[in-house]
């Protein structure tokens, strides 16, 4: 049995739309393309992607538009000239923004007669093909089920619910995960090298202590789901493992910046936990409810 040949308009070609349009390309669809910058559009081309002179052309061409932009701001850039050629359309805007923006981004889409689903693409890099990239979705039901075959090609699919700022309320939240993993990685590798110490037999082990994560991340979910860890003891505990951290990044001239602040809050929940008379968490302090 041939495989279904769907038809598709990409919209924005920076790093993760290139992507979306190969492995649209490489699953047989019909691809047009539209991006500012033409030579971007032209490598796409040469793959065999069709041009769209403008934008109202990329909305004419197909159904459905993929939208891979910076954030949902440069969604109404782009698509507010040709406002008048989303009716009828299908927007599914796999741009990375707040979950309220994604929210207001939905109505204003609907508002111009098109339909709506919001994604937040989870990659290694921009490598949608790496058997960790997921994408997740949200909105109408009706519409990712009528849609998620045209779209499977891009990675696999996570649809969370009806509300159009889930994607990015899930996306953002496991970003929030990874840009302090990035920090701590680089003052990790830094306070290694400037001590002499080789950056790749230090990684080695950094990966095989990293297989623990998975147990702390159910523990502690557990554990926040009924108003966090807190243990006094322990958290003295992780305030002096702070100390130990800065003093051995500072020794050797490496910027503890980012530990400070880790201290900071083991420090502030010491001292909310002294206040109160009982153990609170840094949970309780991040969900605000000690302010």
């Amino acid at each position: 049995m041939s495989q279904q040949q769907f038809s598709v308009s990409v919209i924005g070609l920076g790093p993760m739309g290139q992507s979306m349009v190969r492995a649209f390309l490489k699953a047989g669809h019909e691809v047009t393309v539209w991006n500012r910058s033409q030579g971007k559009v032209d490598a796409m081309v040469e793959l065999g992607a069709k041009r769209a002179a403008t934008v109202a052309d990329a909305l004419d061409a197909n159904a459905v538009a993929v939208l891979s932009l910076t954030h949902y701001a440069a969604m109404y850039d782009v698509l507010g000239p040709a406002a008048e050629h989303l009716s009828g359309k299908v927007i599914a805007n796999l741009s990375s923004d707040s979950p309220e923006q994604a929210r207001e981004g939905a109505k204003w889409v609907r508002s111009h007669g098109a339909q709506f689903i919001s994604g937040g693409v989870m990659s290694a890099g921009d490598d949608i093909e790496h058997p960790a990239s997921y994408i997740f979705y949200s909105g109408p039901r009706e519409v990712f089920d009528a849609h998620s075959e045209l779209l499977r090609p891009l990675s696999p699919q996570e649809y969370l619910g009806t509300d159009d700022g889930q994607a990015q309320v899930f996306y953002q939240a496991l970003l929030t995960m990874f840009h302090p993993w990035l920090l701590a990685f680089d003052q990790a590798t830094a306070m290694i090298d400037r001590s002499g110490a080789d950056i790749a037999q230090f990684v080695a082990f950094a990966v095989r202590s990293a297989a623990a994560y998975p147990t702390f991340m159910e523990e502690f979910a557990a554990a926040n789901q009924n108003g966090g860890w807190a243990d006094l003891a322990s958290l003295k505990m992780m305030d002096a493992g702070a100390q130990h951290i800065i003093d051995a990044s500072e020794e050797v001239g490496v910027d503890a910046t980012f530990s400070h602040t880790a201290q900071n809050y083991w420090r502030k929940a010491i001292a909310a936990s002294e206040q109160a008379g009982r153990a609170v968490s840094t949970y309780e302090l991040m969900r605000g409810d000690e302010r």
